[in-house]
């Protein structure tokens, strides 16, 4: 449970820092810059991951044991999983946001933890107590609660296929953490080598497909000289960090608990907001924090065992 918040908490600080990153001139001077900025900023990210993800492979000498378990059948799990969350789920999640605003995108896609509990069930047999599922559910409220700012759809939008893509994006992100969690029960795969696996797959798929096909490159070579760049390396290295403890807490309490835990980040990006860019948050910031914190640790938490009592 303890790794599955520190995973909320940093992946929380890596949005604020990221946010800064897309707020600088780079992402903001041109039309076209303002369109490709969610995609190339994303494979930015997930490609500087796979970098700090290597050195810290390398630093542990595992290079042979991350290229013996991508052989395996549970290493091509991963490899699924990654194309799920990284590519698709996040495309989803930018087309969404294009066809039917930001709004009605964070409440169709905030589901996805209670996706993810529904597929650990059926595929895993995970389970959880009607207290967990409640506290899963106040949590997931307030992820909508504090997600949702009121206006209009975008005009000219198209309704059905902006609807589609934040399923598509729920999908994915709730079906990453159970395959994932599948593929981690072999014994010949750590959590370390499922996520250099992760981020390598994501970071290539969006540099020879999604780049190619919006023609993103020019734009994209153009800001590695910049500073931009150095923040977004920055805030990778802590969503690399966040990444580790979220696959550690999907080892060992489950996809299900582990994904409840890791939307707190929407909660613990208000405090780094407020710490880092003096963002002072409102009422409803704060009692939706406190929500989403409080229900997520309710569904995490086994109550026997917090209590001292046997199974």
């Amino acid at each position: 449970m303890f790794s599955g918040l520190v995973a909320g908490i940093l992946w929380g600080l890596d949005t604020v820092i990221l946010g800064v990153a897309l707020a600088m001139s780079e992402f903001v001077s041109t039309e076209q810059a303002v369109f490709l900025a969610p995609f190339v900023s994303t494979f930015l990210h997930d490609a500087c991951s796979s970098l700090w993800m290597l050195l810290y492979m390398g630093v542990k000498k595992q290079y042979k044991n991350v290229i013996r378990a991508l052989k395996t059948r549970s290493g091509k799990f991963i490899v699924l999983a990654a194309l799920l969350g990284g590519p698709i789920g996040m495309s989803g999640y930018v087309a969404a946001i294009n066809y039917i605003g930001p709004a009605y995108t964070a409440i169709i896609s905030s589901l996805f933890p209670a996706l993810g509990a529904f597929l650990s069930y059926i595929f895993l047999k995970e389970k959880m107590t009607p207290l967990q599922l409640g506290g899963l559910l106040v949590s997931i409220v307030g992820v909508i609660v504090l997600g949702y700012t009121p206006g209009g759809i975008p005009e000219g939008s198209n309704l059905l296929l902006g609807f589609g893509c934040a399923i598509l994006c729920c999908v994915g992100w709730a079906a990453e953490a159970v395959i994932c969690a599948y593929g981690l029960k072999d014994p010949d795969i750590t959590d370390e080598h499922a996520l250099q696996i992760r981020q390598l797959t994501s970071a290539i798929f969006y540099g020879v497909v999604i780049l190619n096909v919006l023609r993103g490159w020019r734009f994209t070579v153009s800001l590695v000289p910049t500073t931009c760049m150095a923040v977004i390396a920055l805030s990778a290295l802590f969503g690399t960090a966040s990444y580790v403890f979220y696959y550690k807490a999907i080892v060992k309490i489950g996809a299900a608990k582990a994904m409840a835990l890791n939307i707190t980040y929407s909660a613990w990006s208000i405090v780094f907001a407020l710490l880092l860019l003096h963002t002072l948050p409102d009422a409803k910031s704060i009692i939706c924090g406190v929500v989403i914190v409080a229900g997520s640790i309710v569904a995490a938490t086994d109550i026997k065992e917090l209590v001292g009592k046997k199974h």
